[in-house]
């Protein structure tokens, strides 16, 4: 993994430096610009290997760099009643009135370009040639139209695709010694995207890639599942369902070499086994939305950059009175934002909690989107778990009577540091009642609590990575236990809550307002302690300042501690 590769991680603290003194200081900003320069060269190498494939199989290929491009604002208005052989001649036209050559706009191609040619060819040719990549009705290039490459000098850009390139040596090199190359690229766009240290408007920041992994063990979502992420950002949930499914896939049929990583995960990005057929349904699985434009271009590179050739992310607020869907996932994968409000006027009308804190307003859609039977894996604010006010109560309500309210983690504070301090906890439910379907009994019938207290990292704003997996994989191995324990109808059984994982029963839970905090179920056990008395102690002391002397000696001491010690002991034997 990255952080022990010392050779990559300097290169890209490298890219990062040429940014900042290039004038292009705002993390984000270079990330944005740095995506799209990785996305650049990706594309040439993915293609060029396709080729070769098709050379080798004989199967047909036609290169994304073959023939003439023309800029959609130069393209002929075709008529609507235009007979087909009628499109190819206006086609054909445009081709040789405003056609560019393909191949070069090729990243091996115009990366030998002297500087101030580079970046005028860039700007004017290939950036315009990269938006419009997957057509004009395509949902990437309806993203992309308002994307702009801003990288201001020669110099920078010629720097900026000199190292990529030594990046992308580096991993070809490791992926000739073992790992994955499309792992290795991720990683690397996974650390720049660990650059942005702050939390941005609305509470939105990272989610560690470990604990996406984790929640995707613990929903397990399959080939077929419509997965969702409602406040998507860079569509880290999306790919660690993405990933978990392709590694199973990869698994079932005989894959041997994949080991676990260091947080003890077997993940693997590389779709060699999939058949053409599972390929297109997780191409069409994959759903994403975030009210911020460029997280929107960032989730659709992140995830065009592991495979998966035309993601479904969109620009869409899902808590806005235009958003209408209800009912359409499987799976739902998030970690939506913790703090602020939102306005009033425009919260959408099928939510009953009667508030504006973005959090609940989040857990109430999850349920509305989730189908009968899907299950959801969403990351909260603790306060969400104990929350007196009407809205907190409504939700968890909500939840526990209307769906198979399975388990609560709790997560010490540092695991989302340097980014926030906030205590976290992971919630795992599956819907069984819709909005308005009358109840006829709860859906829980208990809830599994586990105490994570540690993830494998240290808990301050440096996040070192620890010798061991912390409880990452005992949380799977005792989830399963429990869910498999439920299945085999052992729901009696009495578990010792002085421990860090146990059930609760539904109505204990109801009796506490539904309070789904840990420590409101923990049994505390307390070790009596005995203490020697006062005066032996005393005894003690004064012994071992003055060995052998016999009390009468003793009592000619004046002063110093000796003294001291004897007229404490006097006061002690009169009480």
């Amino acid at each position: 993994m990255l952080q022990h590769n010392a050779e990559l991680k300097s290169k890209i603290n490298q890219l990062w430096d040429k940014f900042w003194s290039g004038g292009i200081s705002n993390p984000l900003t270079a990330i944005e610009q740095i995506t799209y320069l990785l996305f650049m060269k990706r594309l040439d190498e993915l293609d060029l290997k396709k080729q070769l494939d098709a050379e080798w199989t004989d199967e047909p290929y036609k290169s994304k760099f073959e023939g003439k491009w023309v800029p959609p604002e130069l393209r002929s208005k075709i008529p609507d009643n235009a007979s087909e052989l009628e499109k190819i001649d206006y086609r054909a036209n445009d081709e040789k009135k405003h056609g560019i050559d393909r191949r070069g706009l090729r990243w091996s191609q115009f990366n030998k370009k002297p500087a101030e040619q580079m970046l005028e060819h860039v700007q004017t040719k290939v950036f315009p040639f990269l938006k419009d990549l997957n057509g004009t009705e395509s949902n990437f290039t309806h993203h992309m139209k308002n994307a702009v490459f801003i990288i201001p000098k020669p110099s920078l850009l010629v720097e900026a695709v000199k190292t990529i390139d030594e990046i992308f040596v580096i991993m070809e090199k490791d992926a000739k010694q073992g790992q994955n190359f499309q792992d290795i690229q991720g990683d690397v766009y996974e650390f720049l995207l660990s650059e942005i240290a702050s939390a941005g408007k609305n509470g939105q920041f990272r989610t560690p890639r470990h604990i996406i992994k984790l929640l995707a063990e613990l929903v397990q979502p399959k080939l077929g599942d419509k997965i969702c992420d409602p406040a998507c950002g860079t569509g880290g949930f999306l790919l660690g369902g993405y990933q978990y499914i392709v590694t199973q896939l990869a698994l079932k049929a005989g894959t041997k070499d994949l080991i676990p990583d260091e947080d003890g995960f077997i993940r693997t990005s590389v779709a060699s086994t999939l058949t053409p057929d599972a390929q297109a349904i997780l191409d069409t699985s994959l759903f994403g939305f975030d009210i911020d434009g460029t997280m929107v271009r960032l989730g659709l590179m992140n995830l065009m950059m592991h495979g998966i050739s035309e993601p479904q992310i969109d620009y869409k607020d899902t808590l806005s009175k235009t958003f209408e869907e209800e009912g359409q996932y499987n799976i739902i994968m998030a970690n939506p934002p913790f703090t602020g409000n939102v306005d009033k006027g425009d919260i959408n009308e099928r939510f009953q909690s009667g508030t504006t804190k973005s959090e609940l307003l989040f857990m109430e859609n999850i349920y509305h989107l989730l189908r009968k039977g899907g299950t959801a894996g969403v990351i909260i604010p603790q306060g969400v778990l104990t929350g007196k006010g009407k809205a907190f109560q409504f939700i968890r309500k909500q939840l526990i009577e209307r769906c198979d309210f399975k388990a609560v983690i709790s997560m010490p504070s540092g695991v989302f540091k340097p980014y926030a301090g906030v205590s976290t906890a992971i919630l795992i439910f599956t819907k069984v009642w819709g909005p308005k379907e009358k109840i006829s009994t709860p859906a829980t019938e208990r809830v599994w609590f586990y105490d994570m207290e540690r993830d494998g990292y240290s808990l301050d704003d440096k996040r070192i990575k620890k010798e061991d997996f912390g409880d990452l994989q005992d949380i799977i191995y005792q989830y399963n236990g429990y869910i498999s324990e439920e299945h085999s109808q052992k729901q009696n059984k009495e578990w010792d809550r002085t421990k860090k994982c146990f059930a609760v029963p539904f109505k204990e839970i109801e009796s506490e307002g539904y309070d789904l905090s840990f420590n409101c179920y923990k049994e505390h056990t307390f070790d009596s302690v005995e203490y020697e008395s006062p005066l032996t102690i005393v005894e003690r002391l004064i012994s071992s300042e003055v060995g052998e002397l016999s009390e009468k000696d003793i009592s000619k001491i004046e002063s110093g501690i000796v003294r001291d010690l004897l007229d404490l002991r006097g006061m002690i034997s009169e009480q």
